[in-house]
């Protein structure tokens, strides 16, 4: 088994240190701004106050008001700004508090930001970023706990990221930045106060390129999201008892980096994928079926999806715990996997 950190694979040389997510993002985000006085972040109580989980501070220190600017609580406004300023040569990030409250605006996510450069024969470019916190964990209920990157992954025009760590979550959104089409970057607000080795450089993390976190022979786990340290963990203690695991991160969920979801099927044979999104019409479902339409003669069990029962989120702690997969559920998962084969 070998654990492939990034600064091992791709970056030997940067000088790293111990980051938390919100603070790589943040570290992420000033850099981009740095490097081009075109991006300008736009959102409610993102100057001030710096956002409700703190990921803006101290940016209006730095930028001031023309660059960092609250705006009144109305989603579709918001968004609405972030097309047009785009549209006419700016990069504006765009926050939205919950990614719950993408409802609010989808008309302009997905009839705007999403279809303006094909409706436009390329013409005209949409450098949107839009930020916003995904996922459960945290009590904070129903309304601000979902995981909908398959609503926007389902929409062509968006691309859509999902940072599984500190390191992510800077690549990931500097890219987003630098890039020309919208593009969603989904938080995790359980992950906020993580940390990994953080490079104090500038960088990017290509976007439809997903990493092989962990090398194995027995089972390939794809895990987005959050999901990604449940199943090292997950991999971890199969270790013990002689099975290894492969874990791959898409990073990012459109485009999806399928090529190498196909070659770990054909190196391990077996495969388990696992959201933190209802399992019903989930992402789960369209990379099962992708893996079988191509390398179905390499597979020796049924793909297996694990992701959350088809139910709005608990707000009890327990009813909680017990509606996000974890670490137990994926080593239970990749068990059965075996006893199949």
């Amino acid at each position: 088994m070998t654990t492939l950190t990034e600064t091992q694979a791709v970056a030997p040389n940067r000088t790293a240190r111990k980051l938390s997510y919100v603070k790589a993002f943040n570290e992420g985000l000033a850099q981009a701004m740095r490097e081009d006085e075109n991006v300008f972040v736009a959102g409610e109580d993102v100057a001030g106050y710096g956002g409700v989980f703190r990921m803006f501070d101290n940016l209006l220190d730095e930028f001031g008001p023309r660059r960092m600017i609250d705006t009144p609580i109305s989603e579709a406004a918001l968004v609405g700004l972030g097309v047009g300023a785009a549209a006419r040569g700016l990069r504006p990030v765009v926050d939205l508090m919950f990614m719950d409250f993408i409802g609010v605006c989808l008309d302009q996510i997905v009839n705007q930001a999403a279809k303006m450069k094909y409706m436009f024969g390329g013409s005209v470019s949409v450098p949107l970023t839009i930020t916003t916190a995904s996922g459960a964990g945290l009590g904070a209920a129903a309304q601000h706990s979902q995981s909908l990157e398959a609503w926007l992954a389902h929409v062509p025009g968006l691309k859509v990221v999902m940072p599984c760590d500190a390191y992510t979550a800077k690549g990931l959104t500097v890219s987003a930045i630098r890039d020309d089409n919208p593009v969603v970057v989904m938080l995790n607000k359980v992950l906020l106060g993580s940390t990994c080795e953080v490079p104090e450089e500038i960088y990017g993390i290509p976007l439809g390129q997903a990493h092989i976190a962990r090398q194995g022979s027995d089972v390939t786990v794809i895990a987005l999201g959050r999901m990604v340290g449940e199943a090292l963990a997950a991999a971890d203690e199969l270790a013990t008892e002689g099975v290894e695991v492969e874990v791959i991160d898409p990073r990012t969920v459109q485009p999806l980096d399928t090529e190498t979801m196909f070659a770990s099927v054909r190196r391990t044979n077996r495969v388990l994928v696992v959201h933190e999104a209802v399992t019903f019409g989930g992402l789960g479902a369209e990379i099962a079926a992708q893996i079988q339409d191509t390398v179905f003669d390499h597979l020796d069990a049924p793909v297996l999806r694990i992701g959350a029962p088809f139910s709005p989120v608990p707000f009890s702690p327990v009813l909680e715990k017990a509606y996000v997969p974890d670490r137990a559920r994926i080593v239970q998962g990749c068990r059965r996997l075996l006893e199949r084969s």
